[in-house]
């Protein structure tokens, strides 16, 4: 039975990772750190776990946590990257829920994020864990950069395109947008629901932190770098992520729907659906799945491609799983057998 310890498991992927792994049949969460919380069980503060879990919050210890297989942080950015490095010393295998460990580049991460890195030595060691892309890495990996919600529904829509060099790289559009639950769980105005109830709006037009990681991992897909103009948007409903992309075809696209099909044959967590079907968010709330669907509408030079995550589940804690699976050796999807949630 694998050991597990969460640092920062009071958020909304903390208590993802915590619900996921109470059906894993071979991992055991032994600790759970949060300072706000120390003291304070964990059944307490989320009653949905009441009778799977007899722990409490404690306290960040590196001795404790290294004495895990494996380190989820669920953490907000700038708290990972200050520790990670003695759990590493001390031998922990690290997956970063957080952006600290996704961008490479020190000095991009710290025009995005404001602030100088703590670890940018450890950059260039961090595997970006999108699993259909990085698989063999991650199993070797003793730090894994989970990707972004954005970032997987958009990378595995544009993945098979850019593999075969199919679009322009310097005109793509990702116009996605997610559930309020992507902004976290503290209490922030925008998110409210007398805020979001009945509207539709975009947000971070002129800049998103997930651009400089969405440009990065499309750019080692395509072997050169690509121009992503990515627009997010805020759904008044609590989970899930709609990303619609559009490429410029560069030539003759062949059969795209086998294109999409043949490059997930044999991929457990992405679906791509029959021609002619549109995805829809709430057929993958709350399992581990990204659906797919592409077109050339009226047979013109743009391809259209739907993707639909859960934020919390695909775009975090379930993709973070995923990563932990492969690390460890066990069956990819143990844990994340979940069917999505209808109605």
């Amino acid at each position: 039975m694998a050991r597990v310890g969460i640092v920062g498991g009071t958020g909304y992927t903390g208590v993802e990772l915590l619900r996921l792994l109470a059906s894993h049949p071979q991992a055991e969460v032994v600790a759970i750190t949060s300072r706000a919380e120390s003291g304070r069980r964990v059944d307490d503060l989320f009653p949905n776990l009441r009778g799977l879990y007899n722990l409490c919050f404690t306290e960040p210890n590196v001795k404790e946590l290294a004495a895990c297989d494996v380190v989820f942080f669920a953490t907000p950015h700038n708290v990972a990257m200050n520790l990670v490095p003695e759990l590493l010393q001390a031998g922990a295998r690290v997956v970063d829920l957080s952006a600290d460990y996704r961008i490479r580049d020190a000095q991009l991460w710290s025009e995005w994020y404001g602030e100088p890195h703590a670890s940018p030595d450890l950059l260039a060691q961090a595997v970006y864990g999108l699993p259909e892309l990085n698989r063999a890495q991650i199993a070797q990996a003793s730090l894994v950069a989970c990707p972004g919600c954005y970032p997987t529904a958009v990378q595995l829509g544009l993945l098979p395109l850019l593999q075969t060099n199919l679009i322009d790289r310097k005109g793509i559009i990702a116009n996605a947008a997610s559930g309020a639950s992507g902004a976290g769980r503290q209490a922030k105005i925008d998110t409210l629901l007398a805020e979001t109830a009945g509207s539709f709006k975009a947000y971070g037009v002129a800049g998103h932190r997930h651009l400089p990681e969405i440009e990065q991992s499309l750019g080692d897909i395509a072997g050169s770098p690509v121009e992503v103009t990515f627009v997010p948007h805020l759904l008044p409903m609590v989970r899930g992520i709609h990303a619609t992309l559009y490429g410029r075809l560069t030539g003759d696209a062949g059969d795209l729907q086998a294109l999409f099909e043949n490059t997930y044959a044999d991929e457990p967590f992405v679906d791509v659906l029959p021609a002619g079907h549109c995805p829809q968010t709430r057929t993958v709330k709350g399992a581990n799945r990204c659906q797919l669907a592409v077109a050339q509408p009226q047979g013109r030079d743009t391809v259209v491609v739907m993707s639909v995550i859960d934020n919390l589940v695909k775009g975090a804690s379930g993709q973070a799983i995923q990563n932990m699976n492969i690390m460890l050796g066990m069956p990819e999807d143990a844990g994340l057998q979940q069917v999505g949630l209808l109605p």
